[in-house]
């Protein structure tokens, strides 16, 4: 494995976004569920060694259904990511959550239904998700949180959909009453995956509007409505990539530290081991090889 690394995960133009277009080394990676969403950049921001990764590739070509999630930790997990950091957009489904402020969601409501979401099929595996984001990784994104110029609400739920198409306003109204705070489509089954990797994982979730269960303002044609969601969209990327330079340092530091995140699949390979394939322990080693070949 190379040196440790975060990877940081986000939309289309993350490396230009981040200062870092044009260098760094640009890696073309085959995994056992194909290629990753596009190549990814391993560079330096702050001195500090990352893996930029645009989540629906170049271009924004995947819809969040046909994200390779897989591939896409998989990856990760081969150029040395121990700590992962994800952007997405959500609507808000709480009137004190405004759009172009950030979140960093604590809870997760998976709803998706058509997305591998496992690396282990071929035996059974059971992490702990309980706890679906690192909270070391949360703890740390709270405390660059209180430096920038945005609020940063501390936790929030985030419930996931299928998508493409966006909420109908009796599903809006429902995620509220389950007591959600977010609505967005790409947050799963990255985390899971990424807990299967044993990798820190932590979410910083841009609000770009209210959803659908809070009308839009009547003199507002739809074309209008496109436009400043647009428009936050921007605002709160500029907001949340402002976050994620000032909470590099202190996670950079944190190398060579354990977390419990870490070592998820300790106790989480139920398998008989003896059953397990050669071709599965082959194929799965990056994951899986330090607990499988003293078997």
């Amino acid at each position: 494995m190379t040196e440790e690394r975060i990877g940081i995960i986000g939309g289309t133009g993350l490396g230009e976004a981040l200062g870092t277009l044009g260098s760094g080394e640009t890696h073309r990676l085959e995994t056992p569920f194909g290629a990753p969403s596009a190549p990814i950049v391993t560079t330096e921001i702050a001195g500090v060694p990352v893996a930029l990764l645009p989540r629906h590739g170049e271009g924004h070509r995947f819809n969040p259904t046909r994200v390779p999630f897989r591939a896409n930790i998989f990856a990760l997990k081969l150029l040395g990511v121990t700590r992962i950091l994800a952007t997405t957009a959500v609507g808000s489904l709480r009137e004190k959550i405004e759009p172009t402020q950030l979140v960093i969601p604590d809870q997760v409501i998976d709803k998706t239904f058509l997305r591998p979401n496992t690396f282990f099929d071929d035996f059974a595996v059971h992490v702990d998700f309980a706890s679906p984001f690192c909270p070391t990784l949360c703890r740390d994104l709270l405390a660059a949180g209180a430096e920038v110029s945005t609020r940063v609400h501390e936790k929030g739920t985030y419930v996931c959909i299928e998508g493409p198409q966006l909420s109908t306003r009796a599903e809006s109204e429902l995620h509220r009453t389950w007591g959600a705070d977010l609505v967005g489509m790409t947050v799963m089954p990255e985390a899971k995956l990424a807990r299967e990797a044993e990798i820190c994982y932590a979410v910083v979730a841009l609000p770009t509007d209210y959803d659908c269960w809070r009308p839009s303002r009547g003199d507002l044609h739809q074309v209008q409505v496109i436009e400043e969601i647009l428009r936050n969209l921007k605002q709160a990327t500029h907001n949340a990539l402002e976050l994620v330079r000032r909470v590099l340092p202190s996670i950079g530091r944190e190398a060579g530290t354990r977390c419990s995140c870490q070592s998820s699949l300790s106790m989480g390979i139920w398998s008989d081991r003896s059953q397990i394939p050669i071709e599965a322990r082959r194929r799965l080693a990056p994951l899986v090889g330090r607990y499988l070949d003293r078997n």
